[in-house]
């Protein structure tokens, strides 16, 4: 048994458009749990592992990619980046100097010589993304560090809440609904799951009338997000094969 943590407000981590700290409302320790932390790859890192156990429903490979992409998602959903029509990310125009200096990643995109292709960030973000996730939602209430009795074993990050943990599925499902109308946090969502190789989550709540992942991210009015998704997919096939080649 994990004894329950209080979650940090949802958007604790996040920022808003212009990449300004987003602000923390009132909020009850159940609701807040539930609805996350707003940010996608946290979501999305839930959705990779076991909502009791904590274990790794994909590879390393994938999964970092995977999680390269959302963080990637975040930025571009904060308004804080886009993609050029050759593929690079950039810093947007009206992000103010201090929120760039402020965030680790737009730092280090801004820190280049010029601008880079998406797959080049993917690929260097992937080597470390879900360790920094994880501790991430360690800080947020989401999920303890738990050691193994294994000689040298790193142990594994564990849920402190499995109804938490599972809750990225609902939003998951919600923009399978052809009936709700597309949310970019849940399309997105939605999109890089099935990217990474998490599909099969998704299967059990399709239907022949319902919507799919690729109709929801389709819909998505952000070109630069729909082609992230894409270019996530890509990187994460080449991963695969790389590994088995």
């Amino acid at each position: 048994m994990h004894e329950r943590h209080q979650p940090r407000p949802a958007g604790h981590h996040g920022y808003q458009a212009g990449g300004q700290p987003a602000a923390q409302p009132p909020f009850s320790p159940v609701d807040a749990g539930l609805s996350g932390t707003g940010l996608v790859a946290d979501d999305l890192y839930l959705l990779a592992h076991d909502d009791r156990t904590g274990k790794p429903m994909l590879p390393p490979r994938p999964l970092g990619v995977g999680l390269a992409g959302a963080l990637l998602a975040e930025l571009m959903l904060a308004g804080c980046i886009g993609l050029r029509r050759d593929g690079a990310v950039v810093i947007g125009e009206h992000v103010p100097r201090q929120a760039v200096a402020g965030h680790v990643l737009l730092k280090q995109i801004a820190d280049e010589p010029g601008p880079q292709p998406v797959r080049a960030w993917l690929r260097f973000l992937a080597r470390d993304a879900a360790r920094d996730v994880a501790l991430r939602l360690e800080q947020a209430g989401y999920v303890e560090h738990v050691r193994s009795w294994v000689p040298w074993h790193p142990g594994r990050w564990v849920p402190v809440d499995p109804d938490w943990a599972f809750a990225p599925m609902l939003r998951v499902r919600s923009a399978l609904d052809p009936v709700r109308p597309v949310d970019a946090h849940a399309a997105v969502l939605a999109g890089l799951a099935v990217a990474s190789g998490l599909g099969f989550r998704l299967d059990q709540y399709q239907t022949a009338a319902g919507r799919s992942a690729g109709e929801a991210v389709a819909q998505l009015g952000h070109p630069g997000l729909r082609e992230l998704i894409a270019q996530t997919q890509v990187t994460v096939s080449s991963a695969v094969l790389s590994h088995r080649t």
